[in-house]
């Protein structure tokens, strides 16, 4: 922990000098400036109404596009067909650009929601192929032992196939959330929805205030930290995970 944190002073101290050989806050504002502007926006009602909605949508976005990611999978592994069927949108899903979901959101709904539609679509896939991955490599013999003993439905999955599926299910969701947090800021960025994050950093480009840009971009840095914390947590509670990850 020290360790880190010493890493990090020492990152600080970079960029604080390279921001002073600028000397232009346009151009490189530094990390004091940044946390002046952070302090000045969090005195405000609307930074933290901001926040809020921004976090809601994009939160949303990631328990729905994995939770669906998971049932899924699972059901795609259990009916070959189904899994068949849903190959090829997994494989859209992959490749098409946040830049086109959102475009085309916007046209069908408007700029209030495209964010957290945006969230969905990025976090589905993610969270299906990781899932995918872990029921394709779990144990033959074990399996096998289920239909011996004729152990189904619910007592199936949770002594035999969940204790192997635990480090797909960490890696979906620390995938998600950073995916999530980045797809939906950008959608907000593109479709200008008041009151939201990616809204405040593009009027932060207009008016060219670099230091007020770095202070949304660390309040979305510690939102997404603190997300992944608490769904690990969360996780752990509930038994799908043995520690969160560090």
């Amino acid at each position: 922990m020290k360790r880190k944190l010493l890493i990090i002073f020492i990152w600080l101290l970079l960029w604080q000098g390279i921001s002073l050989l600028v000397h232009n806050s346009v151009l490189l504002a530094g990390p004091w400036e940044s946390v002046q502007a952070l302090g000045k926006l969090a005195l405000t009602g609307d930074f933290w109404l901001t926040m809020l909605r921004t976090l809601g949508r994009i939160l949303l976005g990631i328990l729905l596009g994995t939770g669906m990611g998971f049932l899924l999978a699972y059901a795609g592994h259990r009916k070959k067909l189904l899994g068949d069927f849903l190959s090829p949108v997994i494989s859209l899903g992959k490749a098409i650009p946040v830049a086109s979901f959102v475009i085309l959101l916007l046209i069908w709904f408007g700029n209030e929601w495209v964010a957290f539609a945006v969230v969905v679509l990025v976090t589905f896939p993610i969270a299906y192929l990781n899932i995918q991955k872990g029921l394709q490599g779990m144990s033959r013999e074990l399996t096998e032992l289920t239909l011996v003993y004729r152990i189904t439905g619910f007592r199936r999955f949770t002594y035999v196939e969940l204790p192997q599926l635990r480090a797909q299910i960490a890696a979906a969701f620390s995938l998600a959330v950073g995916m999530g947090f980045k797809s939906g800021i950008a959608a907000e960025v593109i479709g200008q929805a008041r009151l939201t994050i990616g809204n405040e950093m593009y009027r932060a480009k207009i008016y060219l205030e670099t230091a007020e840009l770095f202070a949304w971009t660390a309040t979305v840095i510690l939102l997404s930290w603190v997300v992944e914390k608490i769904l690990f947590l969360v996780l752990k509670k509930a038994g799908f995970l043995r520690t969160p990850e560090s």
